[in-house]
């Protein structure tokens, strides 16, 4: 396909065909549902561009082949759902802790457990929270369409190396499976090999998670990556607000339910309504500040309100009381276990709830 030509294409394999045009040129997974095509779709373009593709024999080899590839300069990724995600954590944290450049996409489904394969958000506190032990935090990107996980993705890479700092690309299994008119960007060529990677050829590097010395090695590491993650919310942090400028009444959601959310928030606004989408790009960082700017607004009208719309258990809510800081009444709309909710729903949740 031709850069820029508007094609038609799946969300997964959307994803893998951004990572190839960005650079990526290591893929290492294993097989899930409901991200199966990218793995299914690297394999054969990988080759292609002179790349290299592995099954691995589970998630775990997996994230560990990719903390290889990255401590070697090479852009990298993995893939998986939400059970293989959760294998990956001590990988991750490695990860983390070298300050290799890993690109790591979770395409959500239902859980706990084995769950299901139904789309899901049920993963947001593990990507944003936590999950691996340690104190550090992954670059965690919430696209809404598949032209927006193609550019996601396509910049993906530049951040992680930027930063030296794991990104996950966080979506629900709705986003994999659609397909969308996008546009490709250009295909780059795989980057120089940086002089902190290893066989630089410039200098001995190396590359370890590992601090054992008895002189606070580890706590002044530690610092450096907590500076460094500072630095992070200050650059990174991304959000969408849809007419909101004026709005009583604001949903927050990302992914999925923020697409359905959008159409909602227009057939309100033909009943008299006035409603607004929130949306987060960046999950982590979050958007406080321009949460808090808008609930600040919101707070002069004492009948406004903030409904969290997610498929998960008041997760994303978390991070939305943060940000509003009690000064604007919140309103949960949940949906779980791989169940998604459609328009009808959330209308008639919100003109019950604003009544």
């Amino acid at each position: 396909m031709a850069d820029n030509e508007k094609v038609l294409i799946k969300g997964n394999e959307a994803i893998a065909e951004a990572a190839v045009r960005a650079g990526c040129r290591g893929y290492f997974g294993y097989p899930i549902t409901p991200q199966n095509e990218v793995p299914e779709y690297m394999s054969r373009r990988l080759p292609e561009v002179g790349g290299v593709f592995v099954q691995a024999e589970s998630e775990l080899a997996s994230i560990n082949m990719v903390y290889g590839a990255t401590a070697a300069g090479v852009r990298a990724m993995t893939s998986s759902s939400s059970p293989g995600i959760s294998l990956m954590q001590e990988g991750i944290s490695y990860i983390a802790g070298a300050e290799t450049p890993a690109v790591i996409m979770n395409m959500m489904r239902g859980g706990p457990g084995l769950g299901n394969i139904a789309p899901s958000q049920a993963d947001y506190l593990q990507a944003t929270k936590g999950g691996g032990h340690g104190d550090y935090n992954l670059i965690v990107f919430a696209p809404s369409t598949v032209q927006e996980i193609v550019d996601i993705v396509y910049n993906a890479f530049d951040v992680a190396f930027k930063y030296r700092n794991p990104v996950m690309i966080l979506a629900d299994g709705i986003m994999g499976q659609i397909s969308e008119a996008v546009s490709m960007p250009p295909m780059r060529d795989p980057a120089d090999i940086p002089d902190w990677a290893l066989g630089n050829g410039k200098n001995r590097a190396v590359i370890k998670s590992l601090r054992l010395s008895p002189d606070d090695a580890l706590a002044a590491h530690n610092k450096h990556l907590q500076e460094k993650l500072a630095k992070i919310r200050k650059e990174v942090v991304q959000s969408e607000e849809y007419k909101c400028d004026d709005a009583d009444y604001v949903v927050v959601a990302y992914g999925t339910p923020a697409r359905i959310t959008k159409t909602v928030v227009d057939a309100l606004r033909e009943e008299g309504l006035k409603v607004g989408l929130f949306r987060p790009i960046t999950i982590w960082p979050f958007p406080y500040d321009a949460l808090k700017a808008l609930s600040d607004r919101m707070s002069k009208n004492s009948s406004s309100k903030i409904f969290v719309a997610e498929m998960a258990q008041n997760q994303l809510e978390q991070d939305v009381r943060m940000a509003v800081e009690g000064k604007v009444a919140i309103d949960s709309f949940n949906r779980l276990g791989g169940v998604n909710f459609d328009e009808e729903d959330l209308f008639d949740f919100i003109k019950k709830s604003v009544k």
